[in-house]
């Protein structure tokens, strides 16, 4: 055996270790790769619940567990962005499923911000849902 065979030999024998060593390893996901999306897009004037699921884009998979940390609800798709309403996080009926309950003042476009962390991802997914409350 050559110097050069014994090289190329190596060379390969790296490149092989490499492509397995990549492919073992857990892509990491975006928070792009996330995204929430109201489960209807009406509720009454009142005392309301709202439903959300979290979706993993890549599978269209519902992503549970997420640690929601940012919740905000206004009147902004009307132009009345200093419109809001308290909101709460109620426990989920499904995996992938975030409940919300709020009181809607009156009809008009309503938009629902999140912010959540997920378990084993970096960054923050965040989205703003708009919706129509109706009498």
């Amino acid at each position: 055996m050559t110097f050069h065979s014994v090289a190329q030999s190596l060379a390969r024998a790296c490149a092989a270790a490499l492509v397995g060593v990549a492919l073992t390893v857990p892509a990491r996901a975006a928070p792009a790769d996330y995204r929430f999306e109201l489960v209807t897009q009406e509720a009454k004037v009142g005392d309301a619940v709202l439903t959300v699921r979290l979706v993993d884009t890549r599978s269209g998979q519902p992503v549970t567990d997420a640690v929601i940390f940012v919740k905000r609800i206004d009147m902004a798709p009307d132009s009345m962005d200093e419109m809001t309403s308290t909101l709460a996080q109620l426990p989920s009926t499904e995996p992938g499923l975030y409940r919300f309950k709020t009181k809607l003042t009156m009809a008009g476009g309503w938009r629902l911000s999140l912010g959540a962390k997920l378990q084993g991802e970096t960054g923050t997914v965040s989205d703003k849902l708009v919706f129509r409350a109706v009498p």
